[in-house]
């Protein structure tokens, strides 16, 4: 993590003749998200590069964009930067499938996440050859134990205008709202509890999977069916 103040001055160089200063953001989502466009770059280069000076330039940007998101990272650096540096191809956003389950008693159905302890709406990666409708019951079968039924796309997020912490990867995030069929409460390998909860009684939530406004969104939502899809 940048320490210090939130906001520092450095020179800004050599060209600028008056000699004056200016604000560098310690904002660590800022640098994470130059460290997402270095990355990006990277992957293009090494993607479509003929030269071989050239593959050997991408592939030294790619390593510093991994060390600088390593750096900033909450966690430990190695898998950060071992992820970033094995990345193939053209990097394109990662999408994330959530399922919004209401009950008719206003409870949405979060699981506990075996990660880090905290709770989530149901969802994960998506599949290769899943859509997203799809993915989402599948979701909510695989970690609650319940059956759905998919009902409409709230929206398609990006998370860094919804209230995730900052983050080595560039996420989106497609929440699905369901009904319920059946089924019974019943974790799994990547979840240790089941639940349903009131708005005005939430536990503490996964915010990198399950933002607050997110999750707020959801009720909104569910209170309003008339609302428009989201898209941001």
């Amino acid at each position: 993590m940048l320490p210090g103040s939130p906001v520092a001055t450095v020179p800004v160089g050599a060209s600028d003749v008056s000699g004056t200063v200016r604000p560098v953001s310690r904002d660590v989502e800022i640098w994470l998200g130059w460290s997402r466009e270095l990355h990006s770059i990277a992957q293009a280069g090494l993607t479509y590069a003929e030269n071989a000076f050239d593959v050997q330039r991408y592939r030294r940007l790619r390593e510093i964009a991994a060390d600088l998101a390593a750096a900033l990272s909450d966690g430990p650096p190695d898998p950060v930067r071992m992820a970033l540096v094995g990345e193939t191809g053209y990097l394109t956003p990662k999408l994330d499938v959530r399922a919004a389950v209401v009950d008719d008693d206003g409870r949405v159905l979060l699981v506990r996440e075996a990660a880090d302890g905290r709770w989530a709406l149901p969802g994960g990666w998506a599949d290769v050859n899943e859509g997203l409708i799809s993915g989402a019951v599948r979701e909510v079968r695989e970690e609650s134990g319940y059956r759905v039924e998919a009902t409409r796309l709230l929206g398609i997020y990006d998370k860094r205008s919804w209230g995730a912490p900052p983050s080595p990867l560039f996420t989106l995030t497609s929440v699905v709202a369901c009904r319920l069929l059946g089924g019974e409460a019943t974790p799994s390998v990547e979840t240790t509890q089941v639940g349903w909860f009131r708005r005005d009684a939430l536990p503490e939530l996964s915010t990198g999977r399950t933002p607050i406004p997110l999750l707020a969104r959801v009720f909104a939502h569910h209170d309003d069916p008339t609302l428009p899809q989201d898209l941001s």
